[in-house]
């Protein structure tokens, strides 16, 4: 009988510390989408707000529906990137390989978009193999490498949610970036963030502790 209530008082405890722990980590949660929800807070959302030069412009994919129509937050992106170009003529990269039920890549996608809008063939550098937001910037980084232009800075655009752990990469990989953010559709919002909040769990646990995740 004592030996029972041991047990039983054992996996009581056990559940207590258990309960702490994932309490504890659903507050980490918490915080760490409300640092990103202040981050992008402060991110331009118009070219009104953006101040800084810039000599490229880098676009970061999203998704194509399998019937080969853009999704709402690549369009979005898109359009932000065309009011980046308007404003300086400087080459815009555009980054994303093919998803499983996309119909092409969305470097692709994207490019044929652009060029409808008015910004000439040879102005865009296509990305097709980058499968995340580092290999999209690592790639892009090349491209600009190769580009005859001198390339100081950079106007990277995506959504806003996105945009601050994507400068934060930036920065890492040695390039001097400014943000232009895009929308988040509403309905996505809570995804998104609780998506983007674990790529940064993600980004922390490669830059700090090397995990190569």
């Amino acid at each position: 009988m004592k030996k029972e209530k041991t047990v039983r008082s054992g996996w009581k405890r056990l559940l207590r510390v258990l309960a702490v722990l994932i309490g504890l980590g659903i507050l980490a949660f918490a915080l760490l989408v409300g640092m990103l929800c202040i981050q992008e807070g402060r991110v331009p959302g118009d070219m009104t707000e953006v101040h800084e030069d810039y000599d490229a412009v880098i676009v970061l994919g999203a998704q194509v529906k399998p019937d080969g129509e853009l999704s709402v937050q690549l369009t979005w992106r898109l359009d932000a990137a065309l009011q980046a170009w308007q404003r300086k003529n400087v080459p815009v990269v555009v980054c994303g390989a093919q998803g499983e039920t996309e119909p092409e890549t969305e470097a692709s996608a994207m490019k044929k978009y652009l060029v409808a809008q008015g910004i000439p063939e040879e102005r865009i550098l296509t990305d097709p193999d980058s499968f995340n937001t580092r290999e999209n910037l690592v790639n892009a980084k090349a491209l600009l490498e190769k580009a005859p232009e001198e390339i100081r800075k950079v106007l990277v655009v995506t959504s806003d949610y996105h945009m601050p752990r994507s400068l934060a990469l930036a920065r890492d990989l040695g390039l001097e970036a400014a943000g232009l953010g895009s929308p988040c559709l509403p309905e996505f919002w809570l995804k998104n963030h609780g998506r983007e909040a674990l790529a940064w769990c993600k980004y922390f646990m490669n830059k700090y502790l090397h995990l190569g995740l």
